[in-house]
């Protein structure tokens, strides 16, 4: 049985290769957002803001519609608490892609977090290692690519996942194999991870309801909006200044990955 389970994640894994080799091409063939209107290019705007009025409908069943939702009403602590699991749970594949860009002290760094938090931390649940001087570093398989010199190519709005460009989204699938957890940890206790992220997902979006809410309900145009903000932010992060890295809206206070 774990063969067979190998042998098919291995066959997904060809496959998304495959697929991968084909945005990346397709990709380097479009103009670069220098090149494109305002630094945007999106020629499949048509299929996005159908995926997006999608993306609008989840979300509005999922935050509770007018009400506050299940996320909001949980405590601080616990809310807490949850997020420095999920940050923690998240620092070996982390570890994986900052090795990966050759950028070995902020690897280091991160593995000396993980150690620290996992351990004096109660397994993650405090972040003991903020406060002695080493802060969260998150990084994901498109960084990665950004570093290796792959474009960033077209926009995407992706079901559920939100906005992403066609490098993000080829590295969103690779992040689904490097993660280390999902294969040291065994089932069920591989699962725990993927529902803390999942966990604190919903409780920041409760958090910065109002927020994101006036971005996708009250706005009038909810797609451009959202659109600017994510390849603004996504850039600052990656340092790409050349594409409109230098301008800046605050993710914490809204946050756009996903709904």
């Amino acid at each position: 049985m774990p063969f067979l389970c190998l042998t098919d994640r291995t066959r997904t894994l060809r496959t998304g290769v495959l697929l991968a080799a084909s945005l990346i091409v397709s990709a380097c063939a479009v103009p670069g957002p220098g090149e494109a209107p305002d630094g945007i290019y999106d020629p499949n705007e048509g299929a996005n803001r159908r995926v997006h009025a999608f993306n609008k409908r989840v979300d509005s069943t999922l935050s509770g519609g007018d009400g506050p939702g299940l996320a909001a009403s949980v405590p601080a602590p616990v809310a807490a608490g949850i997020g420095n699991f999920a940050d923690t749970v998240s620092l070996p594949q982390t570890v994986v892609n900052q090795i990966l860009q050759a950028r070995l002290g902020r690897a280091a760094r991160n593995t000396l977090r993980f150690s620290v938090n996992a351990t004096i931390g109660v397994a993650g649940l405090f972040d003991v290692a903020s406060e002695m001087g080493l802060p969260e570093d998150d990084s994901d398989f498109g960084e990665t690519l950004y570093v290796w010199g792959f474009p960033e190519g077209a926009y995407i709005e992706l079901p559920v996942l939100g906005p992403a460009t066609e490098r993000d989204a080829v590295g969103k699938f690779f992040d689904l194999f490097t993660d280390p957890v999902s294969y040291l940890v065994r089932t069920p206790d591989r699962y725990y991870a993927s529902g803390a992220r999942l966990a604190d997902k919903a409780l920041k979006r409760a958090e910065y309801g109002d927020s994101i809410d006036a971005l996708l309900y009250d706005s009038a145009d909810s797609y451009a909006q959202l659109r600017m903000i994510y390849l603004q932010n996504r850039r600052f992060e990656l340092g790409d200044e050349t594409s409109g890295g230098e301008d800046y809206i605050d993710p914490e206070a809204l946050d756009t990955e996903g709904f």
